[in-house]
């Protein structure tokens, strides 16, 4: 009886070696498994970019517990606002009076901006006077009404 066991698990080890369908399942459980680790360490890293984003200093060791714990939203805004909550970043105060002095600073910089860019005023007087012929004149005043219009 011995000898027909043996035979038989040549046979089975013979099949096996020459069953392609399920050495390429083997292939494919590995690269799966490669696959899901890289899955994992890119989740990881954008988990980390997100905290990063936020503001959220990675090298204290309190905020390292506090990355691990966070289960929110994965977006800076809800991360700075859950940091700022736990007191591991300052809070952001935007002061009105400050917005509103960068507003005005603003103002003063476009108004400043549109002086360099427009044309000088033109003198018309010093133009008719330079002209040397009636229809020179006439071009002038043709001129000068344009420019009135566009204003």
């Amino acid at each position: 009886m011995s000898d027909v066991m043996d035979s038989y698990d040549d046979e089975t080890g013979e099949q096996a070696a020459k069953d392609p369908v399920r050495a390429r399942m083997r292939q494919l459980e590995k690269e799966l498994k490669v696959k899901e680790q890289e899955l994992a360490e890119a989740a990881a890293a954008r988990r980390e970019l997100a905290f990063v984003k936020a503001g959220v200093p990675l090298d204290n060791p309190a905020t390292k517990y506090f990355v691990k714990a966070y289960d929110g939203e994965l977006t800076p805004e809800a991360i700075r606002s859950a940091a700022e909550e736990a007191n591991f970043i300052q809070k952001t105060q935007v002061d009105a009076q400050s917005k509103t002095e960068q507003e005005a600073w603003n103002r003063v910089q476009k108004a400043q901006r549109a002086g360099e860019t427009s044309e000088p005023v033109v003198d018309w007087n010093t133009k008719i006077n330079q002209a040397r012929n009636q229809d020179e004149v006439m071009q002038i005043l043709a001129q000068a009404r344009q420019e009135s219009e566009n204003i």
